[in-house]
């Protein structure tokens, strides 16, 4: 295992293709030109692969979708719909335990936060980027002194985080994960919605399976998978 080994004070997740099995993005494209949905999906892949600085990416792609908030409302009702199957035991298990658990993510704040809560994770640790809307709740821009629209912009988070947070874990599939790597005491590719190959070939720790669990044998100690395995709630979550 690279990194710092277990325990770990905090466990932080990214929100796309990690707690969820969907990129929130796709979903405000359902309804557009499939032109413009193509380009757009095109340069939201280069993002994550790591072809493309994230910010140049992301002003192009918010200008043009210019969400409002029901469209967000929308997506943070998919993202729990889309939620992977464990992902809400495996939150509940890690807080058991008495860890900080959560999410850093270049999503939007709206569904982010939202689905959060269902997760049953703290809104003071969801991270994401706020959107600003005029007085009929449509569109103007997107906060633009966050850090989280921009490449480094979650190692900067990271390290912005309190001092009881760490020893930390870092959760994620893309570039922008992969680049808290050192900055995370423990950075751990999560490929199980989708494994880029850019990220599972260089991370710490990589996982293929399509739960959320199976981030739990690199993060726990033998000692704290022994209290998961004596909990008749959480003791599936751990292999056999």
């Amino acid at each position: 295992m690279g990194g710092v080994p277990p325990p770990f004070a905090a466990i932080y997740f990214d929100c796309d293709s990690t707690l969820s099995a969907m990129e929130g993005v796709d979903e405000l494209l359902r309804d557009v030109d499939p032109a413009f949905r193509a380009e757009i999906a095109a340069l939201t892949d280069a993002a994550m692969n790591g072809d493309l600085p994230l910010a140049e990416v992301y002003d192009r792609r918010l200008s043009r979708l210019a969400p409002n908030e029901r469209q967000l409302q929308h997506v943070g009702a998919l993202y729990v719909e889309r939620a992977l199957p464990d992902a809400k035991d495996v939150v509940a298990a890690l807080r058991s335990l008495g860890k900080v658990v959560g999410v850093v993510s270049g999503g939007l704040l709206v569904p982010v936060r939202a689905f959060a809560q269902f997760l049953g994770i703290d809104a003071a640790h969801v991270h994401a980027v706020p959107l600003q809307f005029d007085a009929a709740g449509n569109y103007r821009d997107f906060d633009r002194s966050s850090l989280l629209w921009r490449n480094q912009g979650k190692v900067e988070l990271l390290r912005s985080l309190p001092a009881d947070h760490r020893p930390l874990a870092f959760v994620g599939d893309g570039v922008t994960d992969l680049e808290t790597q050192g900055t995370a005491d423990l950075f751990i590719g999560f490929g199980g919605v989708v494994a880029r190959p850019a990220v599972m070939q260089r991370a710490e720790v990589s996982v293929t399976a399509p739960r959320l669990a199976a981030v739990l044998p690199h993060v726990l100690t033998e000692g704290e998978r022994a209290q998961l395995a004596a909990h008749p709630q959480f003791c599936s979550l751990l292999p056999a």
